[in-house]
């Protein structure tokens, strides 16, 4: 089944588009974090970011540079902040937020850990780095 991202390429439902070539498109947030909030996505349907062939990834980042310049020129901000997240769409997307402070980048509540469940779960990933 189609997700939604896929159903915005393929024209089924509406988008805000504000960039668009062969193998990406780029359009507003119907629910934004602020006020230019914008998704980058590759036209094919991937999961998740880290599963996009390595030229595909790299070539998303620059098309989201790009449209990132673009939206620092249009929308008064003091950054525009980058996260992936994926678990609302089945679909490998970037959120590029124009940030004046903080909390804009904050996409839900936040969960409390203490001193030591941080330490342990930074020495596990770190365990398991391979480069």
């Amino acid at each position: 089944m189609s997700t939604l991202f896929t159903k915005i390429v393929k024209k089924e439902i509406p988008a805000y588009k504000v960039a668009e070539n062969s193998q990406f498109l780029a359009f507003l947030d119907i629910n934004p974090n602020t006020k230019g909030h914008v998704l980058c996505i590759p036209k094919k349907e991937i999961d998740k970011i880290w599963d996009l062939e390595s030229d595909m990834y790299h070539e998303l980042m620059l098309f989201t540079r790009c449209v990132a310049l673009a939206l620092e020129k249009t929308v008064p901000c003091k950054r525009v902040g980058m996260a992936v997240v994926g678990l609302e769409v089945p679909h490998a997307h970037v959120h590029l937020i124009p940030l004046n402070k903080m909390g804009d980048m904050d996409f839900s509540n936040k969960v409390e850990m203490s001193d030591e469940e941080f330490k342990e779960l930074a020495a596990s990933i770190s365990s398991k780095v391979e480069l």
